[in-house]
């Protein structure tokens, strides 16, 4: 497996690279991250907060940081994919795994917040996989 990865937005516009290097693997279940994802949770990788260099895009990044609550939302001005950011605390990189074009060495070691999960999460887990739409 390469030392660097890919990764890009869903339309293409911002693409980087950084270096397969994280500390950890995070899946959160927290109230917010449903909203920022609009789904079940997020997919986090941590890692120093200088570990990407930037390839295209950068002016079509928007930055959303909660003024009442540390957390923030970094995502493509074209497409609305989620990217990776500097924390508020600015000690680590926070990259959606979703955008990663290559896959990490690192697979998730937490499902944090698992008291907030959506209600319907757990048998979600159990319905039936599908390659495609079911017919």
């Amino acid at each position: 497996m390469s030392n660097t990865l890919a990764g890009s937005c869903l339309c293409g516009t911002v693409t980087f690279s950084l270096k397969n290097e994280f500390k950890c693997f995070y899946l959160c279940h927290c109230r917010q991250c449903q909203k920022i994802t609009g789904s079940a949770h997020v997919a986090h990788l941590f890692t120093q907060p200088d570990n990407i260099q930037w390839f295209s895009g950068e002016e079509n990044i928007t930055r959303y940081d909660d003024p009442k609550r540390s957390f923030s939302k970094v995502f493509c001005a074209q497409c609305g994919c989620g990217l990776p950011f500097v924390n508020k605390s600015g000690n680590a990189l926070i990259v959606p795994a979703g955008v990663l074009d290559d896959q990490p060495t690192i697979t998730p070691s937490h499902n944090i917040f698992w008291a907030e999960r959506a209600a319907w999460y757990d048998a979600a887990l159990l319905a039936k996989h599908c390659v495609g739409f079911p017919e």
